[in-house]
């Protein structure tokens, strides 16, 4: 009887192990397969990007993505997808696959270029940077990010060179503003748009006109201690510009006020300047 026993014991364990082997072998196969379906996937995305039809491309890297979440390939082929939607200027398609790609993949080694494509998507956004700033000032939020995170990288010294391309078009915002004001006699809100320029975009081409401005303004409503301070700002950096030569005519019985008209063509050719970069 116990040997009956025994023998009934090996037999429902060698049964077992020869089931949990099969189960086994049949696991590795559907995991083999699904990998091979993913690359054949990815690989039709690549060939859609090739003859140019983008968002058909965008449509199978996703669906290699969903094929086989956990492998190495799911991570690529997401990034592809949200590139591909951005070639084809699907933007917000591309911004919304690269934040979720963000947060799925937070180790991917494509981080870097993820972000840089998430400023450019959020650019691209801008339909009239007249009346609408927030994608502008967004895209600068997000190239700032890659300059901070991603220091040593190309991504961060094109981030630097957009960030400011960004600042002079928002820039050339509170110029035409001040000017405005100025036309308006408005004093205070047109110091306080030229004083916004040298605050927060002293490195752009109207910082000098902003001083002179400020020179301009405060001589004509009799603050003659605060202009000179600006005058002598405006001639140390920039002995010998025009807006130099302007402020110093202030002091001049026949100084003339001159509007200077020239805003709309430099807005316009810094802005023909950025898009040239996605050309």
């Amino acid at each position: 009887m116990k040997i009956l026993y025994k023998l009934l014991l090996v037999v429902i364990f060698i049964t077992f192990q020869s089931c949990s082997k099969d189960k086994k072998e049949i696991s590795q196969i559907k995991e083999t397969n699904q990998e091979m379906e993913m690359i054949s996937t990815y690989t039709e995305g690549l060939n859609n990007i090739n003859r140019g039809e983008y968002f058909y491309a965008a449509k199978k890297f996703l669906e290699s993505e969903l094929l086989f979440p956990q492998s190495a390939w799911a991570a690529k082929s997401a990034l592809m997808a949200s590139y591909a939607y951005y070639i084809d200027g699907y933007y917000p398609e591309a911004i919304f696959n690269l934040e979720r790609y963000i947060k799925t993949y937070p180790k991917d080694k494509r981080l870097n270029y993820a972000h840089f494509l998430l400023a450019m998507s959020h650019y691209q956004t801008i339909v009239d940077e007249k009346k609408d700033l927030e994608p502008l000032i967004t895209a600068k939020n997000k190239f700032e990010f890659v300059v901070k995170n991603y220091p040593n990288t190309d991504f961060a010294l094109d981030s630097k060179f957009k960030i400011n391309l960004i600042d002079d078009i928002l820039a050339s915002k509170e110029m035409y503003l001040g000017r405005f004001y100025i036309k308006k006699e408005k004093w205070i809100p047109a110091i306080n748009r030229f004083k916004n320029i040298l605050n927060n975009y002293e490195t752009t081409i109207y910082a000098e006109e902003a001083i002179h401005r400020l020179v301009e303004i405060h001589y004509r409503i009799g603050l003659l201690e605060e202009s000179k301070k600006y005058a002598n700002l405006l001639g140390y950096n920039y002995l010998s510009s025009d807006w130099y030569k302007r402020s110093y005519k202030v002091f001049n019985k026949s100084y003339k006020t001159k509007i200077i008209k020239k805003d709309k063509k430099e807005k316009k050719g810094i802005i023909k300047k950025f898009r040239k970069l996605f050309e």
